[in-house]
C-alpha cells in the first residue's frame, strides 16, 4: 500500500473526530463527549453507506470517485467544528459577562456535577460551551490522579488489550473463514464491477446476507488497494461497543468505577478480543445497537428533538444494512422510545420534570443528532397545543425515523427484493437461520441449547452432564434435541465451544455476571443506587426480552455465540452497575478482623467472589488475544513470525499450496477470463488474490454454477481457464471436452488444449 493510501484512510477518522466537536451537546448530560462520538460515528457510518449505494448506481465505484467523497466529507466536517467552535466562543464570553462575581476568591460556583456527566460550569453556560484551557491530556492526568487503585488497574488492563488487539489487528492478514467464502469476495467483486449489481455465484451468502459492514470494507479497499487495514473496521467497532457500553453505565446513574468495570468486563470476553481483530461483521453490528441504545435511554424524559429523530433512524437502518440479528433489539428498543414520547406528549411536557426544554435545545445544524443538546422537540411552555398535536408530533417522528432507516437499508432491500421476490432473500436463507417454530417447547429446547453453547467451560464432565441432561430433558417434552426447525444445517448439539477460537468461544464469566445484574437490577434496583428506578428496571427488562427473541428467532448452532454480541454490549452495563454496588456496600462494612454481623460476612465473601471474577476474565482476555485462533500474539501462527500465505491459510494450512500451485499454472497460461467451480461454502478469496495481475488488476471472474435463477453461470467454454474448489466431480463436470484437468485434494484446474 502507498503512502498516499495511508493518508487518504485518514480522512474518516478526521472527519469523524471534527465532527464529535461539532456535535458536542450544550445541555447537561451523561458522558457528553461519548455522544457526541456516538453523533459522529452514525453521521459518518450513513455518510459511508450512503457513499456506496449512490457511486454504485453511477457504476463509479472507483478510488478517485471514494477519494473525492472522502474529502469532500473532511471539509464539510471541518467547516461544521469551525462554526461551532466560533458560536461556542460567542457564547461563552456573553455567559462569563453575564455571570455573578463570586463573594470570595476561589468560592465555587455551585454544587458538583453528578456522576458521569459534565462538569458544572457558571450559571447559563453550557459545561462544553465555557472557555477552557485545559487540553484532554490534563483532562487525563487529573483523572488518573483522583483515581483508586482498583479503578487504575482496570483503565490499564482496558488498555492494554485494545493495544495488543490493534497489534494483530495491523500485522494479521484477513484470515477468518466466512471472510474467504463471503466477506471479501464480496468487496472484490465489486471493485471488478464498479457497482454493485448483483451476479452469478454459486455462494448465496455472497448476494443475500446484508453488506453494512462490507460497505466500509469497500471504502478501505478502494483507498488503499488490498486488505492490510481491513481488520480495523471490526477494532474501531470494538472500541465503540466500550464506549457505549460505559456511557450506558453514566446514563443509569453509574459513577466512574461503574463505567470502568463495565468496559473491563466487556473487554475482557473472549469473543470480543477475537472477533476485534477480524473482518467478521458481528462487533459492527453491536456497536450500532450499542448506539441506538444509548440515545433511546436519552429520551425516556425529554421530549425527542430531530437531531435524535435522524440519529435513531440511521442507527436502526445501519444496524438492518449490517446484520438483521441486530433488529431483535433495536426493534424494541425503539418500541421503548416511542411509549415513552407518547407518555410525555400526554402529560404535555418537554421534559420529566415539566420543563420546557424549548430554551436548552441548539440549532439541528450545528449539532448533529439531536441538535446541540439533543433535546429541541416540544416549544412554547408545556402543555401548549393539547395533547392531539403532540401525539402527531410524535407518530411524525416515528415515521421520520423509519423513513431515515429505509433511506439506508433500502436500497439493498430492493435489489435483494428484485431479485428474489421476498425482502429477506431466497427460501434456503430464510429457513437456514431463523427458528421454523415457535411454540413454547420448542422456543425452550434452543434456548436451553443457545445457553449451553454460551456458557461452555474447560470442564468437559460439566459439559457432558449439562448436554446430557438438556437431551433427555427435550424429549420428555416431546422435542427433538436435533430438529431441523430449530437446529441450524445439519449440526449436531452439542458442540465444545470453550477454546479461544473467534467464531464459537463461550463467555460464562461475562454471562454469569450480565445475568447476575439483570436479576438484581429487575428484583432490587435499588440496591444498584440509580437516581431513577425506572429507567434501570425498563431497561433490564428489555434486555430480558431481546435474550428471549433472540432464542425464539434464532436457530441454535455452533458459532451463534458471535450472534450474541450485540447482547452482550446491552446486558454488560448491568453487570458494572452490580459489580459497583457490590464493591460499595463491602466498603461501607466495619473494617475489623472479623465482620460485625453476617450480612457484612456475606458481602465480603460476595466481594471476594467477584474479584476472582474479575482477575480471571483478565487473564481470559489475556489468553484470548495471546494465543487466540486463528490470529495470535505468541505461540505457532504468532503474527510476528508467520508469514503471509501462512497467515492467510490459518484455518486450512492444507489448502496454501494448493491454491498458490493452481494461480501459478493459471497465471502462467495468460488466461484473464477464468472460470469458477465452486460449492456454497468453498473459499473463493485466495483467488482474488493469486490471480491479480502485476500491476494488481483484479482478474476477471466469472461463476460457472449459480444459485440466482435469473443470473445464469457463464459458458465453460467461454473462458480461458477454469480453477475449481472442493470436489473434483463437481469440477470434472463443467470442464470442456479436451481440456487438461490437474487436481490435488481440494484445489484444482483446468486449461484448454494447446493452439
Amino acid at each position: 500500500m502507498s503512502a498516499a493510501g495511508y493518508l487518504l484512510t485518514a480522512a474518516p477518522v478526521v472527519a469523524m473526530a471534527l465532527l464529535a466537536a461539532a456535535t458536542r451537546p450544550m445541555a447537561r448530560t451523561a458522558a457528553p463527549r461519548r455522544l457526541a462520538t456516538v453523533r459522529a460515528a452514525l453521521i459518518t457510518g450513513g455518510y459511508a453507506v450512503l457513499t456506496v449505494e449512490v457511486l454504485g448506481v453511477l457504476h463509479a465505484l472507483t478510488p478517485l470517485n471514494v477519494t473525492a467523497a472522502w474529502l469532500l466529507f473532511l471539509a464539510a466536517a471541518g467547516v461544521a467544528a469551525g462554526w461551532r467552535r466560533r458560536r461556542d466562543a460567542v457564547r461563552g464570553g456573553e455567559a462569563v459577562a453575564a455571570a455573578p462575581r463570586p463573594a470570595l476568591v476561589g468560592a465555587p460556583a455551585g454544587p458538583p456535577a453528578a456522576p458521569g456527566t459534565a462538569e458544572a460550569g457558571p450559571a447559563g453556560v453550557p459545561p462544553d460551551a465555557r472557555p477552557t484551557r485545559d487540553g484532554w491530556r490534563t483532562r487525563l492526568a487529573e483523572r488518573w490522579r483522583t483515581a483508586s487503585r482498583g479503578e487504575r488497574l482496570l483503565a490499564g488492563t482496558t488498555a492494554g488489550l485494545l493495544l495488543a488487539e490493534l497489534v494483530v489487528a495491523l500485522l494479521a492478514e484477513p484470515n477468518n473463514f466466512d471472510s474467504q467464502t463471503y466477506h471479501l469476495p464480496k468487496v472484490e467483486r465489486w471493485v471488478a464491477q464498479a457497482d454493485l449489481d448483483f451476479w452469478a455465484t454459486a455462494i448465496h451468502r455472497q448476494v443475500t446476507i446484508p453488506p453494512g459492514a462490507e460497505y466500509l470494507l469497500l471504502h478501505l479497499r478502494l483507498l488503499t488497494g488490498g486488505d492490510r487495514l481491513h481488520n480495523l473496521v471490526q477494532w474501531a467497532a470494538g472500541v465503540g461497543c466500550l464506549l457505549v457500553a460505559a456511557r450506558i453505565v453514566a446514563q443509569l446513574g453509574g459513577g466512574r468505577r461503574a463505567q470502568l468495570l463495565t468496559a473491563f468486563v466487556l473487554a475482557t470476553t473472549p469473543m470480543v478480543a477475537l472477533q476485534a481483530t477480524s473482518t467478521q461483521t458481528d462487533l459492527v453490528v453491536a456497536a450500532w445497537v450499542g448506539c441506538a441504545a444509548t440515545l433511546v435511554l436519552d429520551e425516556l424524559r425529554r421530549r425527542t428533538g430531530l437531531g435524535t429523530l435522524l440519529g435513531l433512524g440511521a442507527a436502526a437502518g445501519l444496524t438492518a444494512v449490517t446484520k438483521t440479528n441486530g433488529l431483535i433489539a433495536v426493534g424494541p428498543l425503539l418500541v421503548l422510545w416511542g411509549l415513552a414520547q407518547l407518555r410525555l406528549a400526554r402529560a404535555g411536557s418537554a421534559t420529566a420534570d415539566g420543563s420546557d426544554a424549548a430554551g436548552e435545545r441548539g440549532a439541528a445544524g450545528a449539532g448533529g443528532p439531536g441538535g446541540a443538546d439533543g433535546r429541541g422537540g416540544a416549544r412554547g411552555e408545556p402543555g401548549a397545543g393539547g395533547a392531539g398535536p403532540r401525539i402527531a408530533r410524535t407518530v411524525g417522528g416515528a415515521v421520520l425515523v423509519v423513513v431515515v432507516a429505509a433511506a439506508v437499508v433500502g436500497p439493498f432491500v430492493a435489489r435483494v427484493t428484485a431479485e428474489f421476490g421476498h425482502p429477506l432473500g431466497p427460501p434456503r436463507l430464510r429457513e437456514s437461520i431463523p427458528m421454523e417454530r415457535h411454540d413454547p417447547l420448542s422456543v425452550l429446547v434452543n434456548a436451553a441449547r443457545i445457553g449451553h453453547t454460551a456458557f461452555d467451560t474447560p470442564f468437559a464432565p460439566l459439559r457432558h452432564a449439562a448436554a446430557e441432561a438438556i437431551i433427555q430433558g427435550a424429549e420428555a417434552i416431546g422435542v427433538d434435541p436435533q430438529d431441523r426447525e430449530i437446529t441450524f444445517g445439519r449440526e449436531i448439539f452439542p458442540e465444545p465451544s470453550w477454546y479461544p477460537d473467534e467464531d464459537r468461544v463461550a463467555f460464562p464469566l461475562t454471562g454469569a455476571l450480565a445475568l447476575l445484574g439483570t436479576a438484581v437490577a429487575l428484583a432490587r434496583p435499588r440496591r444498584l443506587a440509580p437516581p431513577d428506578v425506572g429507567a434501570l428496571r425498563a431497561y433490564a427488562a428489555l434486555v430480558v426480552l431481546v435474550v428471549v427473541l433472540h432464542t425464539a428467532m434464532i436457530k441454535w448452532q455452533p458459532w451463534g455465540n458471535r450472534l450474541l454480541l450485540y447482547v452482550l454490549t446491552l446486558a454488560v452495563p448491568l453487570a458494572g452497575l452490580w459489580l459497583d454496588a457490590l464493591f460499595r456496600r463491602r466498603a461501607s462494612t466495619p473494617t475489623l478482623a472479623v465482620p460485625a454481623t453476617p450480612v457484612a460476612g456475606r458481602r465480603s465473601i460476595a466481594a471476594l467472589a467477584a474479584t476472582v471474577v474479575l482477575a480471571t476474565s483478565a487473564l481470559a482476555g489475556v489468553l484470548a488475544v495471546s494465543y487466540g485462533f486463528p490470529r495470535r500474539l505468541v505461540g505457532a501462527g504468532s503474527v510476528f513470525t508467520a508469514s503471509e500465505w501462512e497467515t492467510r491459510f490459518l484455518r486450512r494450512p492444507q489448502w496454501a499450496d494448493e491454491f498458490r500451485w493452481a494461480a501459478a499454472a493459471v497465471r502462467d497460461s495468460g488466461a484473464r477470463r477464468i472460470g469458477l467451480v465452486e460449492q456454497n461454502d468453498n473459499w473463493e478469496y485466495p483467488w482474488w488474490l493469486l490471480l491479480r495481475d502485476a500491476d494488481g488488476r483484479p482478474p476477471e471472474l466469472l461463476a460457472l454454477r449459480s444459485v440466482l435463477p435469473d443470473r445464469p453461470p457463464a459458458e465453460p467454454s467461454s473462458v480461458d481457464a477454469i480453477v475449481c474448489t472442493g470436489p473434483r466431480t463437481a469440477c470434472v463436470r463443467l470442464v470442456p471436452p479436451g481440456w487438461r484437468v490437474e487436481y490435488r485434494t481440494y484445489v484444482g484446474y483446468a486449461l484448454p488444449p494447446p493452439g
